[in-house]
């Protein structure tokens, strides 16, 4: 009777460790599946960017900058959008760029601060999505 009671206690804990198991390992496998679902391919996030042709502008301290850069989008449809928002969207950089020194532009952060604002601006226009990231692509100061 004992070894029974035995066998039976211990054939209970050996089936429930393993549907633990099983469990986690299926929520883990979901887990991942969708975090790298999060993640945009880069065929994706090229569809959704616009390039933005080189700007030649004057800085606030009579400088020169000459700037190029790629503006992602969250959906090829906020891409056309800001495509056909060309002329605002190089009126904004000219602004931003017109009230900044070299100065104010030098090392990662002055870059950094160039854009977010840019991003914060041109998300105060659109309407079809928003822009997700803005990148300096090319960047010369005379």
């Amino acid at each position: 009777m004992k070894n029974n009671k035995l066998l039976t206690v211990m054939l209970i804990i050996l089936v429930t460790i393993t549907l633990i198991g099983v469990v986690l390992f299926v929520l883990l496998t979901q887990f991942n599946k969708q975090s790298s679902a999060l993640e945009p391919s880069i065929d994706e996030i090229l569809e959704s960017s616009v390039d933005v042709p080189e700007i030649t502008t004057n800085l606030a301290d009579g400088k020169f900058i000459r700037i190029q850069l790629t503006i992602q989008t969250d959906n090829p449809k906020a891409a056309k959008e800001l495509q056909k928002r060309d002329f605002q969207t190089n009126n904004i950089i000219i602004e931003e760029l017109s009230e900044l020194t070299e100065e104010n532009l030098k090392g990662k952060d002055g870059k950094t601060l160039l854009e977010s604002t840019i991003k914060t601006r041109l998300n105060e226009l659109m309407q079809e999505g928003e822009v997700v990231q803005v990148y300096i692509t090319s960047y010369m100061i005379q």
